[in-house]
């Protein structure tokens, strides 16, 4: 028996809702028009809709003559840059599919997803990638976009390759692709076991296209210019990055999150997709500006957080206006603040950033309220690789913060026994690929079940409360969600990530790991600068400093439920050891192994 089913609607898709044939129709209505942009000579470099129809007919010209045939796969390892969106759009113009690779990945990943998937052709990012992929002995075309040496990198090399090809060949592949056809086989980063292929067919893609662009969240992805830099090998980046483009907006491509700040500057986007740690982050940076600037500066950001939360708090669910009439004062400290920290921080978002998306975890509610009060609204969605990513998602005039939003029209969602979240729709898998058993263990009556935990309002917003298999049970029997504390925790400044651990235990505890450099900076305020960052986590300092966020954690929670101890880590969770996927997520699986010692430390004190 299910406790509620909210129903995003109707959703009719037609021919031009077919992704394939998109960069045909955008130079055909407007060939001068700029539909992407890349970094290169130190600027960026505009892409018009004719140069990348060109493009996509000369790169599906090689590919054809590698031997690629219609319902093949290609498979792409690299980083977000144009030319992994362009390898995308050449393997479905040639008929095939394309199937990502993170470049993390490692090789017994890389071999597992190649040989499963049954790709002819890997295109990889460096040579020493080409190398690593040779090595497993797969037997496939290895293409390199940035060899080492005097190679002719691969674009290059497809275009050679297909000179002899006619476009009219590339056309009637394309003529063939239809909704039904295999787009994309999407390996699950997955935070327990193998990966698992999802079947994504063009239907799949083009009905969270229109989706996204029928919901609310869709005028305000319309005509604007939008940065990609989370990894394009996750589902939510290719989503979002081709509603942009159905949406005729521009998209400038960034693979290095560490120098995002710059491209921030000088790209100037309307739009920024994240994941939460991203926002965490941002947050954190300004934070750890103003305290390093002094204690004056310091209470400066501390008072304009407060000023930006109660007046995002002010605002009411939709976020539109005010639920009441602000005071004079609040007027005033707006005013001061907008001065004073408001307009820096969107300065660092490249001071024209209208909103955002965040998905693939969640958003710490303060946070949430920290940009809305700012001016940079975050719209906060839920979904994952078997939904094509989003399925709910909040918007203007449908937005309450703390919620994941409405359905996506043409979706149904839908609380099954013991608060499971269920999913159903155009947007949602048909079939992990090559794998039924697992198939039939994700559907119930044809309801994906998720494996997250939520609940449904009165009006179909849904919020979620924790994943099932997260969820810990102590030995005293009480059941403890990690994620709320994790997120209060990571709050910290000097925190860079938390695992709440605590499954058969006495008690729940937690590993914390440090922010590197800011744990740096407050060591030699605190006149500990001379004593080595592996040190720092036994210095009692330290961990008053540290059981402040451990408090306010366990403020939000019961007795039964708080984090008893903690340990400090010096160097953090990493995606190199597969304690962290892509997105960021804690692979606890992972770590409860990697770090053992710690764990068992927490209890035999």
């Amino acid at each position: 028996m299910t406790q509620s089913i909210a129903d995003g609607g109707t959703l009719e898709l037609v021919a031009e809702d077919l992704l394939a044939t998109h960069p045909w129709r955008a130079a055909a209505q407007d060939p001068q028009r700029v539909v992407f942009s890349r970094f290169a000579q130190e600027r960026w470099l505009p892409i018009t809709a004719a140069d990348h129809l060109t493009a996509v007919t000369d790169v599906a010209r090689g590919l054809i003559a590698l031997g690629v045939e219609p319902g093949d796969r290609v498979a792409l390892m690299a980083n977000t840059r144009y030319e992994w969106l362009l390898i995308d759009q050449a393997s479905w113009a040639a008929g095939a599919a394309a199937v990502p690779i993170y470049p993390s990945s490692a090789p017994p990943q890389v071999e597992w997803i190649v040989s499963d998937s049954g790709a002819r052709v890997v295109v990889v990012e460096t040579t020493a990638q080409a190398q690593a992929v040779a090595e497993l002995g797969l037997g496939v075309r290895v293409l390199v976009l940035d060899p080492e040496d005097d190679s002719t990198d691969a674009v290059a090399e497809l275009r050679a390759l297909g000179a002899d090809r006619t476009v009219a060949e590339v056309e009637a592949r394309r003529d063939a692709v239809t909704f039904d056809s295999l787009a994309s086989i999407i390996y699950t980063s997955g935070t327990t076991g193998r990966p698992k292929g999802v079947a994504v067919t063009h239907r799949h893609l083009a009905a969270e296209a229109k989706g996204l662009l029928t919901h609310p969240i869709g005028g305000v992805v319309q005509n604007r210019r939008v940065l990609m830099f989370l990894p394009m090998a996750h589902v939510l980046a290719r989503a979002v990055t081709y509603t942009a483009v159905q949406g005729n907006s521009t998209v400038g491509f960034w693979g290095d999150f560490g120098t995002i700040t710059d491209k921030l500057v000088s790209f100037r986007p309307h739009v920024v997709l994240g994941v939460p740690r991203v926002f965490e982050k941002v947050h954190a940076a300004v934070r750890t500006q103003a305290t390093h600037r002094g204690p004056a500066i310091a209470e400066i950001f501390r008072r304009g957080e407060q000023v930006a939360v109660a007046r995002s708090e002010a605002r009411g669910g939709d976020g539109l206006g005010d639920s009441r009439r602000p005071t004079a004062r609040e007027r005033l400290e707006r005013a001061v603040f907008e001065r004073l920290l408001f307009r820096r921080v969107r300065g660092a978002l490249g001071g024209e950033c209208e909103l955002a998306i965040s998905g693939g975890g969640a958003l710490n509610t303060r946070l949430a309220h920290f940009f809305r009060g700012i001016g940079v609204p975050v719209y906060e969605g839920y979904g994952m690789t078997e939904t094509t990513a989003a399925i709910t998602v909040n918007g203007p005039g449908c937005t309450r913060i703390g919620s994941v939003g409405p359905v996506v029209p043409g979706n149904r969602v839908r609380i099954g026994e013991g608060g499971e979240i269920e999913v159903q729709g155009m947007v949602v898998m048909d079939d992990y690929w090559q794998n039924q058993d697992a198939t039939a263990k994700t559907f119930d009556d044809g309801w994906l079940r998720t494996g997250d935990l939520g609940t449904l309002d009165e009006d179909g917003y849904l919020t979620i409360s924790g994943r099932a298999k997260e969820i810990l049970v102590t030995a005293g029997g009480k059941n403890v969600a990690p994620g709320p504390l994790e997120d209060v925790i990571r709050e910290h400044p000097l925190v860079a990530n938390a695992l709440v651990v605590g499954e058969g235990r006495p008690f729940v505890g937690a590993l914390i790991t440090l922010e590197r450099p800011a744990v740096e900076r407050w060591a030699e305020e605190n006149g500990l600068g001379s004593v080595p960052i592996e040190e720092l986590p036994k210095r009692k300092e330290l961990r008053d400093e540290i059981q402040k966020a451990v408090d306010a954690a366990n403020a939000s929670v019961s007795k039964a439920e708080s984090v008893r101890a903690f340990r400090l880590l010096a160097d953090d969770f990493t995606e190199e050891r597969s304690e962290m996927t892509a997105a960021m997520k804690l692979r606890r699986h992972v770590i409860t192994k990697s770090r053992a010692d710690a764990i068992e430390a927490l209890y035999h004190r």
